[in-house]
């Protein structure tokens, strides 16, 4: 009797490796949800140090770091509307970790933020915001997602 278990637990196994085993995947299709309150803003913040801008004028470099922490800014705001695409790898030689690697990317358009303010923090960073109505965010979504249709034509 134990056997005749044995064999149905045995072939129960077997149908449910072969029924994943004929399972395909697809290609990924990449969607996007739409808004749900577009009288909703994103904000989004940018940092950026004085000290390391590459200028020897002071003032230039309150200037250039002004410039940098806006464009952190409009990172995060990419983020929150596209998303981050994540790429990782590692490798592994004699059960042991040899090297692993990740790199993060954000690719998008923003159109129609609004400078919120702009901030000094401490004595060498200054501090960005901006905000983004969302009632734009489907807009540029449906813009990033035709960008994607024609590159992959």
């Amino acid at each position: 009797m134990a056997k005749h278990w044995r064999q149905v637990i045995a072939l129960f196994i077997i149908s449910v490796l072969a029924g994943c085993a004929q399972m395909s995947v697809g290609p990924q299709r990449f969607v996007i949800e739409p808004v749900d309150n577009p009288s909703q803003v994103l904000t989004a913040t940018g940092y950026a140090t004085i000290s390391s801008q590459p200028h020897a004028n002071p003032a230039q470099q309150r200037l250039m770091a002004i410039r940098a922490s806006k464009l952190d800014a409009y990172r995060s705001l990419a983020e929150q509307v596209y998303g981050q695409y994540v790429d990782a790898s590692t490798s592994i030689g004699d059960l042991v970790m040899q090297n692993d690697q990740f790199q993060a990317q954000v690719r998008g358009v923003i159109y129609g933020a609004k400078l919120e303010r702009i901030n000094p923090v401490g004595s060498d960073t200054y501090e960005v915001t901006l905000s983004l109505p969302l009632a734009l965010v489907q807009d540029l979504r449906d813009l990033y997602l035709r960008e994607l249709a024609i590159a992959r034509r």
